[in-house]
């Protein structure tokens, strides 16, 4: 009886909401029930309990189909809303002026500012900014040296010297790449003696005399020495990955070689330096003769050397190899504080030194 009761009411159940959920049939209501017709489906008149339960049934699940439309509905709006958001900051971050170009939008506020040139122009360089352009000082003298009296003078030089015969074996005569590849070096003693004398201002707090600055300044004006050939010349794959090994065991060796003594550390870098001139003495020579096409100076060049419009590959070789002969001051200059016994905070760093 149960089992006939328990099944009768299951069928009266899906009688009405399998059309309402599997079936495109449109299903009438009985004439004054109100109630779905499990007839229509199975041929028998409901009872009225069975009726109750279909209605039961039929209004729990309109609530529920009316429930999910209306989340469903909420979604959207709320998506919506959320694209409308990001247009809007989309727009407030390109400035309102309806151009293509790229921008973040960001909870935390933060827009990039635009700069301009002096004469209105946009500046279109992110890696360094107008102010951080410069006139480089050409008068400076080339043929400076420093004469190696100490045994560290001496290992210092005879360390670069040898350094310097697997290099031309490997470059020869193409000076384009050598600079270039050179260039990836030449940037990392700068970064360790900053980082390092960084370190040490913190655990000693102490001031740096200015060092830290002038050291980083160093870095970053041999980044953009490599900033500037990578538009001249183009790294073969097998020249890529000599800059991994080269780098990494250079970096290594400096960073351990400042630590122990800084001012073999800085003579390191003064005799590399005076080694950079002659290399780049070289490029001018092989540019003058024809050897090298003397193409003209790349844009980031002319905006970051305040270069004439018409410079060549030239000017740009020449404004380098100033830039390496102050290179060479610094450094000896830092190596010779450390040999009258005094630390570097103790004299002012030559910052803006170019």
């Amino acid at each position: 009886m149960m089992t006939r009761g328990a099944s009768r009411m299951t069928r009266v159940v899906m009688g009405h909401m399998g059309p309402r959920y599997f079936s495109t049939t449109i299903i009438r209501n009985d004439a004054g029930t109100g109630v779905t017709g499990a007839g229509l489906l199975h041929g028998f008149p409901a009872s009225s309990s069975e009726k109750g339960v279909v209605t039961r049934a039929r209004h729990f699940s309109v609530m529920g189909s009316r429930s999910a439309s209306t989340m469903a509905l909420n979604d959207k709006q709320q998506e919506k809303d959320s694209d409308k958001k990001v247009e809007n900051g989309a727009a407030a971050a390109s400035g309102g002026d309806g151009g293509d170009e790229k921008s973040v939008v960001s909870y935390w506020g933060v827009q990039p500012s635009k700069v301009t040139k002096p004469d209105g122009t946009e500046w279109k360089w992110n890696c360094f900014r107008p102010w951080e352009t410069y006139e480089a000082d050409m008068s400076i003298d080339l043929t400076k040296h420093h004469a190696p009296v100490t045994f560290l003078d001496k290992f210092a030089y005879w360390t670069v010297k040898a350094l310097r015969y697997p290099t031309d074996i490997f470059f020869q005569r193409r000076y384009g790449c050598r600079a270039m590849m050179l260039e990836t070096v030449a940037a990392v003693p700068g970064m360790v003696g900053g980082m390092l004398l960084h370190c040490k201002s913190l655990r000693r707090f102490e001031q740096s005399g200015g060092w830290i600055k002038a050291l980083l300044e160093e870095a970053e004006n041999e980044r953009m020495h490599l900033m500037t050939f990578m538009e001249v010349a183009k790294p073969k794959w097998y020249e890529r990955a000599l800059v991994f090994t080269v780098q990494g065991v250079f970096f290594n060796a400096y960073f351990a070689t400042y630590l122990l003594s800084p001012k073999l550390a800085h003579r390191i870098v003064g005799y590399l330096e005076e080694e950079a001139i002659h290399s780049y003495t070289e490029f001018l020579k092989e540019l003058d003769k024809g050897n090298i096409e003397n193409v003209p100076a790349p844009a980031i060049a002319i905006d970051y050397w305040r270069l004439p419009k018409d410079s060549t590959l030239r000017d740009v070789v020449l404004v380098v190899r100033a830039d390496e002969a102050h290179h060479r001051d610094v450094n000896h200059f830092a190596s010779d504080i450390h040999y009258q016994g005094q630390q570097l905070k103790d004299s002012p760093a030559p910052l803006g030194y170019h």
